[in-house]
Parts: structure tokens; sequence; C-alpha cells
């Protein structure tokens, strides 16, 4: 256990029990409308956050840290110039990755059960593993998949007894499918980037594009949202899922990203659904058997062995 996988389960502990809350929050308020407001919140604390981290080492009269700096200072500074292109590869992010990403997957989750929006999620380690292994971004092997397909089982156990082909939800499988192949293309695509410039910047710059371009797909459910009576545990809900869900979480996600590539980080993602499956037991009074207990096993040991498998020192990607 590394500081690094100890970052990665707070991040799957935050994501886990942020399902639980945003759908308490969705009972108050449109979700589109909820998820515009959490993106726009985290966007500005993003942005705050990068301003005040720069003023204060210009005053201090700090250098910008190396791409490669294991430092603290090397999550949250930006260690190159922004150029034109960096904008291009910015914007891309925030379209794919935030914009699309959130519309489609918030929508599918309305239109479709959680069984099925969570085996089909469970599919983004072993989608990001193929993509990168054809790009030649990361070379995995035997044990990696051995631990994915491990993984992957463990989850079906856990759920797999509530999936169902409804015709009436094929269309928001349609779109969490969509979403998964969204958030892929987001993780693969921010790694250039990352060679360059920090978590914190590039997610706060693409979330903030994202948000720019998001907010008119759902103007009228902004609208039309009671904001002026809602409850003060619902604002509470924004809160959480603002900061934590998407500025802490997102930042631990990348800094991963940074250190053990896209394949390993991703497979961290399959502990979401054991997560929220507890966070329902303990506050939802949801039964637990030993199918759970099971399937909860297989997905943490498929994650061990993802992490435990020796990396070939001529395949490290340059950069962090």
């Amino acid at each position: 256990m590394t500081r690094l996988d100890a970052l990665l389960l707070l991040m799957t502990l935050i994501w886990g029990t942020n399902y639980s809350i945003v759908k308490f929050a969705f009972a108050e308020i449109d979700a589109q409308a909820f998820n515009a407001a959490r993106m726009g919140l985290a966007s500005l604390v993003f942005l705050g956050l990068m301003a005040a981290i720069r003023r204060l080492r210009a005053r201090r009269g700090l250098a910008r840290p190396a791409a490669d700096e294991d430092s603290l200072a090397s999550i949250f500074v930006t260690s190159a110039p922004i150029t034109p292109r960096d904008w291009m590869g910015l914007a891309g992010l925030g379209l794919v990755g935030h914009c699309l990403y959130q519309f489609l997957f918030i929508g599918g989750l309305a239109r479709t059960s959680v069984a099925n929006s969570s085996l089909i999620l469970a599919a983004t380690p072993v989608l990001i593993a193929l993509a990168t292994a054809v790009l030649g971004h990361d070379r995995v092997g035997l044990r990696y998949w051995i631990g994915a397909t491990l993984s992957m089982a463990g989850i079906y156990v856990v759920i797999g007894e509530g999936f169902r082909l409804d015709p009436a939800a094929i269309g928001g499988d349609l779109m969490v499918s969509a979403a998964v192949c969204c958030w892929a293309a987001y993780t693969i695509g921010a790694r250039q980037l990352m060679a360059r410039h920090s978590p914190v910047g590039v997610t706060g710059l693409s979330m903030s594009i994202g948000t720019l371009l998001y907010v008119p797909l759902v103007a009228a459910r902004v609208h039309a949202a009671p904001w002026g009576a809602l409850p003060a545990a619902t604002w509470l809900a924004l809160l959480y899922s603002s900061l934590f869900a998407l500025c802490v979480a997102y930042t631990i996600w990348y800094a991963a990203v940074r250190r053990i590539g896209s394949a390993r980080t991703s497979v961290y993602s399959n502990v979401v659904p054991i997560v929220a499956m507890g966070t329902a037991v303990l506050f939802l009074g949801e039964p637990i058997g030993p199918s759970k207990v099971l399937g909860a096993t297989a997905v943490l040991a498929g994650v061990a062995l993802t992490r435990t498998e020796p990396r070939n020192p001529a395949t490290r990607r340059r950069g962090p």
C-alpha cells in the first residue's frame, strides 16, 4: 500500500458515496440542473486555486516545478506555458470529458437502472487498456488482464442479478455506453497535456471549458429549477459533490494517471460500485449477502493484481 494507493482508495470512497448523495439531491432538483451547478462551482474553485497558487509562488519568487517532479507542487502548478496547441487540446477535453460525458451519463442514468449502468461502467478499465495498448501508451501484461477480468467478474457477482434487458431502458444503456467512451477518450487524451502541465491545471481549465459548453445545453432546466426553495441538505449535497467528487477526486485521478498510467489507474473505478453498495447498506439499510461479499473480494483482488504487475522500464512513458 503506497501513498498513491491510499489516495486512489480515497477517490473511490468519494465517488462511491457521491452516488447516494447525488441521488438524494435529484429528489429535490432536476438532475441536469444540479449537474450544471456543481460543474460551475467546481470550475470556479479550480480557477481560484490555480490563481492563488500562481500568485503565491510569484510573490515568493519560486520557479515552476519540473514536469516530472514528484512533489505536491507538481500536482498544482503548471510546469510550462500554455501554447495555442495546448488550448486546442484543453478544448477537446472539455467537450468530450466534461460536457458530453456529464450530459450522457446523467441522462443515461435517469433512463436506465443502476444495475445496468454499473455493469456498463465496469467495462471502462478494459476499454482504456485496449485503447492505450493500441496507441502504444501502455504495455499491459497477462497479470493485468487477469486482474481486470477478475475485477469485472466481481462487479457482475455484486450487481449482475439486477441486470435486465428492458426495451424501455435501451436508450439509457446506449447513453451510458457512449459516456464510457467519452471518459476513456478523456483519460487517454489528457496524457500528453499531463506531461507538460499539472493535474489541477489540466482538469480545472478543461472543466471550465466543458462547463461553458454544458450550461447552454441545459439552460432551460437550470432556469426552471427551484433554487430558492431548495432545503439545506440539497445545498450540502451540491457542495460535497462539487468540492470532493469533482475537485478532489478528479485531481487524484489525474495525479495517478501521471504516475502509473491510464490503464492501471482506471481499474480503481471498479471499486466505486463496491463503495456505493456499502454506503447503501449503512445508510439505506439494503441487505448484503455472501455473493456480494464474494464479489467485493474479487474486485479488490483484481485491482491488487493490476497494481503488482511489474512494468517494463523500456515501455515507461516519458514524463511523470
